[in-house]
C-alpha cells in the first residue's frame, strides 16, 4: 500500500504496527526511528524493520506514510524534527490517546505540502516495548481518525485502507468529541484503577501479602489497567485534562448518589444500577469488543512478552 513507511516510537503499538504489515505486505519498506539506543538494538533484534536510526528525520526522508507512536506530550517535539525532512505529499498519523493536544502540538512544526492526519487505534495491552507487539492487536479493533477541515479526501481514504488492511474497524470523528469519548471509555477507568491500586498499597490495615494473597477478587482486574506504561498515563491525564475533569466530576456526583443509597439500605437503587450496568456489558459482547467467556484469573495469556 505504501513504498516506504516510517515508524517513530517502536513501543506496543509501533512494533505491532510493524508485525500487521508484515502480515498484511502493507509497506515496501519499514524504518524505525527512536531515541533509545537499546530500544532500537532490541527492534532490530527482532526484525521488526528494514532499517533502523536514532534519528527520526532520516528515519521519514522519502516515506509516503509517517507514524508517530509516541507519549502524547512528545508529539510536539518530533514533529518539529521531522516536519523539513518529510516528503511533499506524505501522509503524516499519530496514535495518540488525546488528538486535541496532539493537534496543537504537531500541525504548526508540519509542512503544508504534507497530508496530517491524527489517529487513535483503540487497541493495546498493559505491556509495553517492542517485544510487546504482535500482529493481531488491531483485529476486529476501532481506529478513530480526527481529520481536519480541508483534510484531502484521498489521503483520508488510503489512511483508513491501511489501517482496515491491519485488521481495524476505522471510524472518523470530531477531535474534541474524540477526547471526551475517550476520557469515560479509557482515561477514566485507568485513573480510577490506579487510584484504587494506589489506596490498596497505602493502606496499613492491609498488608501487600495479603492485597496479593487474595487478588483473585475484582481488585485482580485493576491492578491490569494500573501496570499500564506510566509515561503514556502521565502524558494522557496532563493532555486530555479539560475532558477528564469533567468525566471525574460526573464520576464523582454518581459515586456520592451511590454512596447514599449504600448508607440508607436503598436496595431497590442498588439493584437498579447494578442491572442497569450488568446490561452494559452484555451490549460490548454483542458489538464485538468483548467474548463471553469465564475467566478468573486461570486463562493462558495468547501474547506473553518475550522474555
Amino acid at each position: 500500500m505504501f513504498e516506504r513507511v516510517a515508524l517513530v516510537g517502536i513501543g506496543l503499538i509501533g512494533s505491532s504496527l510493524a508485525h500487521a504489515m508484515r502480515r498484511g505486505g502493507l509497506a515496501g519498506r519499514i524504518a524505525i526511528a527512536t531515541r533509545s539506543a537499546e530500544t532500537l538494538k532490541r527492534a532490530e533484534e527482532l526484525g521488526l524493520g528494514d532499517e533502523y536510526h536514532a534519528d527520526a528525520a532520516v528515519a521519514v526522508a522519502g516515506a509516503d506514510l509517517v507514524i508517530v507512536s509516541v507519549p502524547v506530550g512528545a508529539s510536539g517535539a518530533v514533529a518539529q524534527t521531522i516536519g523539513p525532512a518529510l516528503k511533499p505529499g506524505a501522509i503524516v498519523t499519530d496514535v495518540g490517546s488525546t488528538k486535541g493536544s496532539v493537534i496543537t502540538q504537531m500541525q504548526p512544526e508540519l509542512p503544508g505540502n504534507v497530508h496530517f492526519i491524527p489517529g487513535h487505534p483503540i487497541a493495546g495491552t498493559e505491556h509495553s516495548g517492542p517485544d510487546a507487539g504482535f500482529a493481531d492487536l488491531f483485529d476486529g479493533r476501532w481506529c478513530i481518525l480526527t481529520p481536519l477541515p480541508g483534510t484531502d479526501a484521498e489521503a483520508i481514504s488510503s489512511l483508513t485502507r491501511f489501517w482496515e488492511a491491519c485488521g481495524s474497524k476505522v471510524d472518523v470523528m470530531d477531535p474534541q468529541h474524540h477526547d471526551m469519548v475517550l476520557a469515560i471509555v479509557s482515561h477514566l477507568p485507568h485513573i480510577i484503577a490506579y487510584n484504587i491500586v494506589g489506596t490498596a498499597d497505602d493502606l496499613e490495615a492491609v498488608t501487600k501479602s495479603e492485597v496479593i494473597k487474595y487478588s483473585a477478587s475484582g481488585f485482580r482486574d485493576f491492578t491490569r489497567l494500573a501496570a499500564s506504561d506510566p509515561t503514556m498515563w502521565r502524558d494522557v491525564c496532563l493532555h486530555n485534562r479539560d475532558a477528564i475533569l469533567e468525566m471525574l466530576a460526573r464520576f464523582s456526583e454518581d459515586l456520592s448518589a451511590l454512596q447514599r443509597a449504600v448508607r440508607w439500605g436503598d436496595g431497590e437503587k442498588l439493584f437498579d444500577l447494578f442491572t442497569r450496568t450488568r446490561a452494559v456489558r452484555k451490549s460490548i459482547i454483542e458489538a464485538g469488543q468483548e467474548i463471553d467467556v469465564p475467566d478468573f484469573g486461570r486463562h493462558v495469556v495468547a501474547h506473553p512478552p518475550k522474555p
